[in-house]
């Protein structure tokens, strides 16, 4: 993680210093229009971990760090990383929450010196207080009973929906589709991830715990070795 909150800090910096300049809805179809194909491929069980963590790690934190401050879109990209290096479940929720405290604990000091605080702002914040208060504890309450691949792919779940929501939002936004045939971009992540939902369970997941089964003998009673 350290690299990539390294390479956060100039990021943050940078994309809030431009942030009037840029249009944010652009910068979001973007990153949407990148980012759901890697979500799905990673859905799909397609993963290339990476061994430098530096070499990718800052470059990635300072990208993260822009597209936060400007959009406050941070969680697919971080998931489809964390997938891909194939953190078990804790490294993921503490990885992600890490990266979550810092980035917005940042961009909320720059927003702060900038002057962008508006009085709507206080009036959502205690609307979102009370949620987080019960969302939490509930949340990892529910993950415990997850095993970590379950995990893993129901985050990637969770980020193609959000994702294809986000795109069909902007779509409208930028006056590029009218409504509804702008959520023709949700519903075709949807039924996507819904066929690679169903292999999931019915084939990748059942081969994993017949595996699992499998080794576990041999790892507890090891073959003996032979006398000389």
């Amino acid at each position: 993680m350290f690299p990539i909150l390294l390479g956060m800090l100039p990021g943050i910096a940078v994309g809030a210093s431009v942030l009037a300049l840029l249009q944010p809805g652009w910068v979001k179809i973007a990153t949407y229009t990148v980012i759901l194909p890697l979500i799905l491929v990673q859905a799909a069980g397609w993963r290339r971990p990476i061994q430098s963590t530096w070499l990718i790690g800052l470059p990635f934190g300072t990208a993260l760090g822009v597209l936060y401050s400007v959009t406050t879109i941070s969680g697919p990209p971080l998931a489809i990383l964390f997938n891909n290096q194939g953190l078990v479940k804790n490294e993921f929720r503490a990885g992600l929450a890490l990266v979550r405290v810092t980035e917005s604990s940042v961009t909320a000091i720059v927003y702060y010196q900038l002057g962008l605080f508006i009085a709507e702002s206080q009036s959502i914040l205690l609307v979102f207080i009370p949620s987080v208060l019960v969302g939490v504890p509930l949340g990892a309450y529910l993950i415990r009973r997850l095993d970590a691949e379950t995990f893993r792919r129901t985050c990637m779940s969770f980020d193609a929906w959000v994702v294809g929501f986000g795109l069909s939002r902007v779509l409208i936004e930028l006056n590029l589709m009218e409504s509804p045939w702008a959520y023709s971009a949700l519903a075709v992540t949807i039924l996507i991830d819904t066929y690679l939902l169903y292999i999931f369970f019915t084939i990748q997941r059942p081969a994993s715990k017949r595996s699992q089964a499998l080794s576990a003998p041999l790892a507890d009673n090891p073959r003996p070795k032979r006398a000389a």
